[in-house]
């Protein structure tokens, strides 16, 4: 049997009855929302990653633009990111009203080219948002080289890559914050829906910590704008007792990734570049297709195989974002790899047996 791209049914079938003891608990306990369940797993995720505090909220988006609002990023201020993200990256800066400024993307690894983000900035430049993008990360040293030169704030978005290392330190603990998402096919991944902002600044935590609750710091008295965004006491149960497994989790996914590597040896599809600098923890594992990518996925489906394509549209050709004034031509390298590259299934309980079933699969359709 050819495996789904995605499915959460083993895990939760290995943890079922932590689950739902965990549930139980938050059940039981009379408090669902903002609660010792969020605390301790902000707590526990911050120190996982490597810094003074966390603050949990809805979603990955939100973790987003309340960690740029918590950075001092304001309506009319620009945000340098890259074109190859999810939609979320850019619709956050813009619940600011902030305008995301793009640049393009390396040849060999789709990561932000940070060569290229110099000539970007301009007096309204405020903030640089890498994103470490299918699990590795950015080249952060000149980054931070650069960002600091200029004043600016680096927001790491880390939604894909928990766990990742850039030089023996965990992505989210290098910029000046960093977000995740816990959206479910994440690397820590929920049964619905967060985020968390994390950060080692303790002024900037303290801020987002009142943002995501109507800028409130006392009951029913803000003071600020503000918004609702809170990680539930159920989510942040069931991810905290998931947190202790991510690393284990991610060793499989390394394993997984050198399998595909060792079965598409001599194949004409392009492997993923693992950089020296990183230690790349594969949320997907993404290949760039020989000639007609689209007709080689229609192959490969009609073999019973579901792939993937993360993303098939950069956001500056998206007709959401023709107001940002971009065309087409402008950032080649992003568009090139939207049209060539393509996903296969990755997640810690996939079997070596299915794994070479997809390996033969996609040979057979190349």
């Amino acid at each position: 049997m050819l495996p789904p791209f995605w499915d959460y049914r083993r895990e939760y079938d290995e943890l079922r009855d932590e689950i739902l003891a965990a549930v139980d608990r938050v059940f039981k306990s009379g408090q669902l929302i903002l609660g010792p369940e969020g605390t301790a797993f902000e707590r526990d995720m911050a120190a996982y990653v490597g810094v003074g505090g966390g603050v949990g909220v809805n979603s990955g988006t939100d973790a987003i633009y309340i960690a740029l609002a918590a950075a001092g990023v304001t309506a009319g201020d620009e945000v340098i990111t890259v074109p190859n993200t999810a939609v979320p990256t850019v619709a956050a800066i813009q619940v600011l009203g902030a305008r995301p400024v793009f640049v393009d993307i390396r040849e060999d690894d789709f990561l932000m080219d940070v060569s290229q983000v110099e000539a970007a900035i301009t007096p309204r430049t405020r903030a640089i948002v890498p994103v470490h993008l299918y699990g590795q990360c950015v080249d952060l040293d000149s980054l931070v080289a650069l960002a600091k030169r200029h004043q600016l704030k680096i927001i790491e978005d880390c939604a894909q890559s928990q766990g990742a290392l850039y030089k023996n330190r965990r992505c989210g603990s290098i910029g000046t914050a960093a977000i995740f998402s816990f959206y479910p096919t994440k690397l820590l991944g929920g049964y619905g829906d967060g985020g968390m902002v994390v950060s080692d600044d303790e002024a900037l935590v303290s801020l987002a910590r009142s943002l995501r609750f109507y800028g409130m710091e006392k009951a029913y008295y803000a003071e600020r704008h503000g918004y609702n965004s809170r990680l539930d006491e159920v989510h942040a149960a069931i991810l905290a007792l998931k947190l202790p497994r991510i690393d284990g989790w991610i060793e499989r996914r390394r394993e997984i990734a050198d399998r595909y590597r060792r079965g598409f040896a001599g194949s004409a599809l392009r492997m993923p570049k693992e950089n020296g600098h990183s230690r790349h923890v594969y949320h997907l594992f993404v290949v760039e297709a020989p000639g007609d990518r689209d007709a080689i996925l229609a192959r490969i489906e009609a073999r019973g195989l579901k792939c993937s394509v993360q993303y098939r549209w950069p956001i500056h050709l998206m007709r959401g974002y023709e107001d940002l004034g971009y065309r087409a031509g402008q950032f080649p390298v992003a568009e090139a790899k939207a049209a060539q590259i393509f996903s296969l299934p990755m997640y810690p309980h996939l079997r070596d047996e299915e794994v070479d079933e997809v390996v033969d699969t996609v040979r057979a359709a190349i």
